[in-house]
């Protein structure tokens, strides 16, 4: 009779799975950013221009999973990530998360204010000093 067969302990067996599971997770790593990239893209309208207190600015509305219809009532869940808009004007980055205000979407960081009741005509306000508001006259660019 032959000599028997040598199994291969337990550790290099598990070693062989670890090796394995790491390879796997590096390319989920190296892969995410691209894939959560498409769903962004997917998931959200192009930026729109428009010219506010003279000014032109970008608008760039990002849903959130509130802004999905078939995310149910959350009232006995946590509350979905909700979206934001980003708001490019005179210099300025403005990221504005979504308010749970109901009806057309609005944002709100407290001080600067973006709301789409009029697609066309956005309000866009700032909030100042005690009471204080100004207002911003917007107008959707016509797309080139």
């Amino acid at each position: 009779m032959g000599q028997p067969t040598a199994k291969p302990s337990p550790w290099i067996r598990g070693s062989y799975l670890v090796v394995a599971l790491g390879w796997l997770l590096s390319w989920a790593i190296l892969l995410a950013p691209f894939s959560l990239a498409a769903a962004w893209a997917l998931n959200s309208p192009p930026a729109q221009g428009y010219r506010c207190g003279g000014e032109p600015l970008t608008a760039l509305l990002v849903r959130g999973a509130m802004d999905e219809a078939t995310i149910p009532d959350p009232s006995s869940a946590p509350v979905p990530i909700g979206g934001y808009v980003v708001l490019q004007w005179q210099g300025l980055s403005l990221q504005l998360p979504r308010t749970n205000n109901a009806g057309p979407a609005s944002f709100t960081d407290g001080k600067w204010w973006w709301s789409l009741e009029d697609p066309d005509h956005p309000r866009f306000r700032l909030r100042g000093g005690i009471g204080a508001i100004q207002d911003f006259t917007c107008d959707r660019l016509a797309a080139s």
